[in-house]
């Protein structure tokens, strides 16, 4: 549209400068007739310059449209939450030291501290939904909760669905079994044996792919209690989660061994919905600040007694 607007003044005002030149050899008769043609010739000129305006303006105005309904996209989740002014974290609020309860009954843990600080840094506050595991993700794809701050890990099969923050803890997986259970001594030897894990977990799936056979259980506590029991040969976990169970189950510290199977790997991320990249970009930023700041490492001894936020 805008070429054939500029083509037309073209071709007007070229008229016009003919009609010009028609002047200089005309009579007086002739010569009113044509400064009546160029007068029109001159008025079209304008009315197209006023055409080429307007479609340029249009053509800016649905420019600008167009960026600030991808600006807005692109807000997505995060305008959400800033415009409500709460975060909605999905938890299983049932595994110790990460997401638990205290004696007090309160939510406490290092996932729950780290997802209060990410609320702090968006500026808005946070409510937590305790969710068995099995069923956070559907809460996720639901709507029900915002993000899931649990110890999540990166898998290819979970990125075809959601975007993951940067990692924010590592973690070890071990092996708990009775300490009596000489057929257990490495990785090797959980072949064949009964794994009581979820099977819906990575660590579940860990399991799975080291040849052991689950017992199906959905919280950490169950899973040493069916190893404690003799209904499973062993259990994975990660070394933090037996380490903290036996400092608070001292009575029990004669009865299990762990048993070391992996180098620290990054083992936590925050998942969200895909379409949500500026969420992602402020979870992100606040990560970067809790490790700046040391709140990160701060957190790890507080809960663990060692700092498993660098990997090391």
């Amino acid at each position: 549209m805008r070429k054939n607007l500029l083509n037309k003044t073209v071709s007007i005002a070229a008229a016009a400068a003919l009609t010009g030149s028609f002047l200089t050899g005309c009579g007086s008769a002739e010569a009113a007739s044509a400064a009546n043609e160029e007068a029109k010739a001159a008025e079209s000129v304008a009315e197209v310059s006023e055409e080429v305006k307007e479609e340029g303006s249009q053509e800016s105005s649905t420019e600008t449209a167009e960026a600030a309904e991808a600006e807005s996209a692109d807000a997505g989740l995060l305008a959400d939450i800033k415009e409500r002014g709460y975060i909605v974290v999905g938890t299983e609020g049932t595994w110790s030291p990460y997401t638990y309860h205290d004696d007090n009954d309160e939510l406490v843990g290092f996932e729950v501290e780290v997802a209060k600080y990410i609320a702090d840094y968006i500026g808005v506050d946070v409510q937590f939904s305790e969710t068995v595991w099995s069923s956070m993700f559907a809460s996720l794809d639901a709507g029900q909760i915002d993000i899931v701050v649990n110890g999540v890990s990166y898998s290819e099969e979970r990125a075809e669905k959601y975007d993951f923050s940067e990692p924010y803890n590592y973690s070890q997986y071990a092996i708990l079994t009775l300490a009596d259970n000489d057929e257990i001594n490495s990785l090797e030897d959980a072949k064949g044996k009964t794994a009581a894990n979820d099977p819906t977990s990575s660590i579940g799936k860990f399991a799975e792919e080291s040849g052991a056979v689950l017992d199906e259980v959905g919280e950490a506590a169950q899973a040493i209690s069916e190893v404690k029991n003799g209904r499973a040969d062993l259990t994975f976990s990660p070394v933090t989660v037996f380490a903290d169970y036996l400092k608070n189950h001292p009575e029990d510290a004669d009865k299990f061994k762990v048993i070391v199977v992996t180098d620290p790997e990054p083992s936590a991320y925050v998942p969200v919905v895909k379409g949500n990249e500026a969420l992602v970009s402020v979870i992100n930023e606040a990560l970067d600040q809790a490790k700046e700041d040391g709140t990160l490492s701060e957190l790890a001894l507080k809960y663990f007694d060692v700092d498993t936020t660098k990997g090391e």
